[in-house]
């Protein structure tokens, strides 16, 4: 598995994989070394969760501006607070920056769970950002039973996902998932799905991985 996660590395454009080092055992990988920005970083973790096997990911990548990727914290709030309010799909009047030593910390609160995710997207690739600390809360807008009942109707809509393998708890907001699937592409699919309910403010995500045998 190691070997396929260094060959993943080095199929994916955005990242320097001789900058990093992979550990794998029992399908938890490891990643470590430095990276020019948060992007790299974060690329370099969703190519090793694109390897077959992998059930785990530990991601001890730094990242370590240089050059013109070196900037203050104030340059970087204000890139930042542009960087959301460009966001059509984010309701950047509810969100606030704050920036200490190159961490991006978001603070608010939203409706939906795509605007929580699209305002740390926006702020992720700006230069200079070493992390990002999102905590902005989304607000329940939906009854129990209703994200319930549209998490389970997504899952049997997804051609990626045996939604007969996979249960649905649902309480004030949060969803539990439970059962198992083959890979690692098809429980981050799972949680995707949970997380696209109207009201979803955390997912928890017990899926095991099992791989099917041929």
């Amino acid at each position: 598995m190691q070997i396929d996660v260094i060959d993943e590395l080095g199929w994916e454009p955005s990242v320097d994989a001789a900058a990093i080092g992979v550990t794998a055992h029992d399908g938890v990988v490891t990643l470590n070394g430095n990276v020019r920005s948060f992007a790299e970083k974060v690329a370099a973790g969703d190519a090793a969760e694109r390897v077959l096997g992998v059930r785990a990911i530990a991601n001890d990548i730094e990242v370590r501006p240089v050059g013109t990727g070196q900037r203050t914290d104030a340059d970087i709030a204000a890139a930042a607070a542009d960087a959301i309010a460009w966001r059509t799909t984010v309701p950047d009047e509810r969100v606030k920056v704050a920036v200490t030593k190159g961490y991006i910390t978001l603070d608010g609160e939203v409706d939906w769970h795509f605007q929580r995710a699209s305002a740390e997207d926006a702020v992720r690739h700006l230069l200079g950002v070493r992390g990002v600390i999102n905590n902005i809360a989304v607000t329940p807008r939906a009854s129990v039973e209703d994200v319930k009942s549209r998490i389970d109707a997504a899952l049997r809509r997804s051609a990626e996902l045996d939604a007969k393998r996979i249960r649905v708890e649902s309480h004030e907001g949060k969803v539990v998932l439970r059962g198992d699937v083959p890979t690692w592409n098809e429980r981050q699919e799972a949680e995707r799905t949970a997380w696209a309910a109207p009201g979803v403010t955390r997912v928890e995500n017990f899926i095991t991985i099992t791989p099917r045998l041929l």
